[in-house]
C-alpha cells in the first residue's frame, strides 16, 4: 500500500503525469494508470487515502466481488499445454480462441498467470515446451541386461538404447551388443523407422560414438553421425556440458524405461539379442500406452496427434553404415 499511497499523493496533490510518477516510484506506467483508475472509480482522493489505514484503503481500491469468478468458465489447461507444442502456436492465440468461445471468460493477464501456475504443478519434464516434431533425445540406459550363450554358458551384457520424442514423450527402446558407432547409428535408423519419420533435431548426450570431443560451445560431431543426420535431413545438437536441463527429457525417459521395462525383465533369462528385443518391444507398447497421471491421453495418443504429423518423411532407403 505504500507505493499506492505515493502514487495517489503525486497525482492528486502535485498533479504529476503518469510517466513522471512511474519514474519516481519505479513502477510501470500501466501499473500507475491502474492505481489511479481504481482510485477514481472508488472516489478515493489523496485526502481520503492519507487518513485511513492499509486495510481500509485496500478494501476501497480492491473490493471483493462475490460469485463472479465462479461463474466464469475455466480454461482447459491440459488442452492449452498440448496445443502450445504445435508450430506457430502462442498463448495469445489460445486465449483469443478461449474468449471467442467464452465472451465472459477471464482476461489475458489472468490467463497467462494461471497457466504459469498450472505448469509448475506438472512434472518437470512436462514443463519444457518442445515443439511438435522438433527434437528427439537419445542416450543409453545405465543398466544393462545379461544374455546367456546357450552353448557355452558365457554371459554378455546388452546395452539399452533409449530415444524420446520431445513433445509427446513417445519412447523407443532397443538392445544392442555395444555402444560402438555401428550400433549407435543402427539404433538411430531403427528408431526413425519406429517413429515413422525424422525429427528436426537429434539431441544426444556427449557420448563418444556421437561426439568426438565434448565442448560447451562447439562440440565436435562424429563425421559418420553427422553424415547420417544429413542423409535424413536432420541436425545433431548435443546436450551442453554441465547443462542437465538439455537432456532432462531423455534422462526421465531412461528412468521410466529402467522402472517400467528393465525392472520387469530382471528375473528372465535371455539367450539371444532378438529374444531380448522381442520382450522389450512388448513392454514398450505397454509403457507408451499407459495414461498420463497429470495429463489426458498417453504417450502414444499424443505422439499420433502432435509429433507424427510434424515429422519429416523417411527417405526411400534407410541409411547404411559403411567402414
Amino acid at each position: 500500500m505504500r507505493k499506492i499511497r505515493e502514487v495517489l499523493r503525486l497525482k492528486f496533490e502535485h498533479g504529476l503525469s503518469e510517466r513522471k510518477i512511474a519514474s519516481s516510484c519505479r513502477l510501470s506506467r500501466r501499473t500507475v494508470a491502474e492505481y489511479i483508475r481504481r482510485a477514481k472509480a472508488a472516489g478515493v482522493s489523496w485526502e481520503t487515502a492519507k487518513d485511513i489505514d492499509d486495510v481500509a484503503l485496500e478494501r476501497m481500491l480492491y473490493p471483493k466481488v462475490s460469485g463472479t469468478n465462479r461463474d466464469r468458465p475455466m480454461p482447459d489447461w491440459c488442452y492449452i499445454h498440448k496445443e502450445l507444442k504445435r508450430k506457430g502456436m502462442t498463448l495469445s492465440l489460445l486465449w483469443q480462441e478461449y474468449k471467442e468461445r467464452n465472451p465472459e471468460g477471464y482476461q489475458y493477464s489472468w490467463f497467462c498467470k494461471e497457466y504459469s501456475k498450472w505448469v509448475l504443478k506438472v512434472d518437470v519434464v512436462m514443463r519444457q515446451n518442445h515443439r511438435a516434431g522438433e527434437k528427439l533425445f537419445v542416450d543409453y540406459a545405465g543398466q544393462t541386461v545379461p544374455i546367456v550363450n546357450r552353448s557355452t554358458g558365457e554371459i554378455r551384457d546388452a546395452q539399452i538404447f533409449v530415444a524420446v520424442m520431445g513433445a509427446s514423450n513417445y519412447t523407443y527402446v532397443e538392445a544392442t551388443w555395444s555402444q560402438s558407432l555401428p550400433d549407435w547409428i543402427g539404433s538411430h535408423v531403427r528408431a526413425f523407422s519406429f517413429f515413422g519419420g525424422v525429427p528436426e533435431v537429434i539431441v544426444p548426450d556427449n557420448l563418444r560414438s556421437g561426439v568426438k570431443e565434448a565442448c560447451f560451445y562447439d562440440p565436435d560431431i562424429n563425421p559418420t553421425y553427422q553424415e547420417m543426420a544429413t542423409y535424413y535431413g536432420s541436425i545433431v545438437l548435443p546436450a551442453r556440458v554441465r547443462k542437465p536441463r538439455d537432456k532432462a527429457k531423455v534422462e526421465t525417459g531412461v528412468k521410466l524405461v529402467e522402472q517400467w521395462i528393465l525392472s520387469r525383465v530382471r528375473n528372465y533369462t535371455f539367450f539371444s539379442l532378438d529374444e531380448l528385443n522381442s520382450k522389450l518391444q512388448r513392454l514398450l507398447e505397454d509403457l507408451n500406452s499407459r495414461p498420463f497421471q497429470k495429463m489426458p491421453g498417453s504417450r502414444k495418443s499424443v505422439f499420433e496427434s502432435l509429433d507424427a504429423p510434424a515429422l519429416k518423411p523417411l527417405p526411400k532407403r534407410a541409411y547404411e553404415f559403411a567402414e
